[in-house]
C-alpha cells in the first residue's frame, strides 16, 4: 500500500479494531487511540447476522466467534403470548454458505477476541488518551492528543461512536445523532430456544438471541417521550413491567425480574438514536467510520456489522486505489446505499413498533432488508 504509510485510528470500538487489523495486514503503522483507559466493553449481548460472520472470516476472527458465540438458522415470530405466528428462515451470506446464517455473542467477548487481534497484528494501542486537535494540510495530519504528545499521520480515521468527536471537529454543521422515541433494554439469561425468537406486543417488542451453548440475551424496545434517566435500582422492576403483557419464555423472565433470581448487573438500558450522513464520508486526509457516520437502532442487529464491512472496505479500497481522494470517494460510494438501508429499515420498523402498526409490514421491511444484507459486499 503507497497511499498512506502511517495511520491514526480515534475510538476503539469494533469497526475501529477491524480497521486496524486489515490496514496492517497491508502494511500500514497504525496507531490507535481509545479514550476508555480499561479498554472495556459492558453490556449483553450482540447479534453477528451471516454477513456480519462473512466479514468477520475476512478480519480472520470467526472462527473464535463462532466457537465462542452461539447461532441460529431460523426467526420465531411470536404474539405476545408466546404462539408462534411465523417461522422465517435466514439466508446465509453470498460467499459464505458454510458459516451459520445468523449468530450471537457477549459484546465483551467480542471485544476480547479483536482486541487480542488488534495488538497481535502489530496495532500500537494507547489508551486513556484522545486528541485535542486536528489540522491537516495537502500532504498530512497534524494531531495534538490529550497527554500533550503529537503526531503526523497520512490519514485519520474517525471511528469514535455515534457521539464522535471527529466529526464534531472536522465536519462542522454535520447532522446530529436523533432520538428515535424507544429505548433499548438488554439483559442475559439462560437459554432456552434454538432459534431467535422475536415477541411483538401492542407497543413493545421483546425477543431472545442465544449468544454460547447455555445463555441468550433477552432485547426489548419500549416507547419513550424523551431521554430521560432511569435510575439503575429501578431497571428490573421497569423492565418486569414492561414484559407485563408476554407470555411463554418471556413471562418466566419476568418471574425471574420480580424474584431476584435474574441479577441486576445483567441488566443494560439506553435510549435510541440515530444517524445517517450524507456522502462524501471524508474532509481531506480525515474520514469517518461506523457509528459516527451511520448510527442505526438495533432492529436489524446490523449496526457492528456494517462497521465491519465499512473497515474491511476502507482497507481494500486504499490497497486498490492509486489516489487518497478516490479512495475515500469510492469507500463512501460502496457502503453508502447499504448503510442507509440499515439505518432507513430499522427507523421504520421502530415507526411501526411505536404507533401499534401492521405486524405484516414490520416482517416484510425486516425480511427484505436482511434478504438485501446478503448480497456481497
Amino acid at each position: 500500500m503507497t497511499l498512506v504509510n502511517k495511520v491514526l485510528i480515534v475510538g476503539g470500538g469494533i469497526g475501529g479494531m477491524c480497521a486496524a487489523i486489515q490496514l496492517r495486514k497491508h502494511g500500514v503503522a497504525v496507531d490507535l487511540v481509545e479514550l476508555n483507559p480499561e479498554w472495556t466493553v459492558y453490556g449483553a449481548g450482540i447479534t453477528v447476522s451471516g454477513p456480519t460472520l462473512r466479514a468477520l472470516r475476512t478480519v480472520g476472527v470467526v472462527d473464535e466467534v463462532l466457537a465462542r458465540g452461539g447461532h441460529w438458522s431460523a426467526i420465531d415470530i411470536c404474539a405476545a403470548d408466546g404462539t408462534v405466528t411465523a417461522t422465517v428462515p435466514v439466508a446465509p451470506a453470498v460467499g459464505a454458505e458454510d458459516l451459520p446464517p445468523a449468530g450471537g455473542i457477549m459484546r465483551p467477548v467480542l471485544a476480547d477476541i479483536l482486541s487480542r487481534a488488534t495488538r497481535q497484528a502489530g496495532t500500537t494501542v494507547r489508551l486513556g488518551l484522545t486528541f485535542e486537535s486536528i489540522a491537516q494540510d495537502e500532504h498530512g495530519v497534524d494531531v495534538v492528543f490529550s497527554d500533550g504528545t503529537r503526531g503526523r499521520y497520512d490519514l485519520v480515521i474517525g471511528a469514535d461512536g455515534v457521539n464522535s468527536k471527529v466529526r464534531e471537529a472536522v465536519f462542522p454543521g454535520a447532522p446530529i445523532p436523533k432520538f428515535t422515541g424507544q429505548g433499548s433494554w438488554r439483559a442475559v439469561v439462560p437459554r432456552t430456544r434454538q432459534n431467535s425468537t422475536i415477541y411483538m406486543g401492542r407497543s413493545t417488542k421483546a425477543g431472545l438471541n442465544p449468544v454460547s451453548e447455555t445463555e441468550s440475551y433477552l432485547f426489548v424496545l419500549d416507547p419513550r417521550d424523551g431521554l430521560e434517566f432511569l435510575p439503575v435500582d429501578r431497571w428490573p422492576s421497569l423492565l418486569a413491567e414492561l414484559l407485563s403483557e408476554f407470555g411463554g419464555a418471556i413471562g418466566e423472565i419476568r418471574s425471574g425480574l420480580l424474584d431476584g433470581s435474574l441479577p441486576q448487573h445483567r441488566i443494560v438500558y439506553r435510549p435510541l438514536a440515530g444517524l445517517m450522513l450524507s456522502a462524501p464520508w471524508h474532509r481531506g486526509r480525515v474520514v469517518l467510520l461506523g457509528d459516527a457516520v451511520h448510527a442505526t437502532t438495533p432492529h436489524l442487529a446490523s449496526g457492528a456489522g456494517i462497521a465491519v464491512e465499512g473497515a474491511v472496505v476502507l482497507a481494500d479500497e486504499l490497497a486498490r486505489c492509486h489516489f487518497l481522494e478516490g479512495a475515500l470517494t469510492a469507500y463512501a460510494g460502496r457502503r453508502y446505499d447499504r448503510a442507509r438501508l440499515v439505518v432507513g429499515s430499522s427507523m421504520r420498523m421502530g415507526e411501526i413498533e411505536q404507533s401499534g402498526g401492521s405486524k405484516e409490514e414490520h416482517t416484510e421491511v425486516m425480511v427484505h432488508a436482511m434478504r438485501a444484507l446478503t448480497a456481497s459486499i
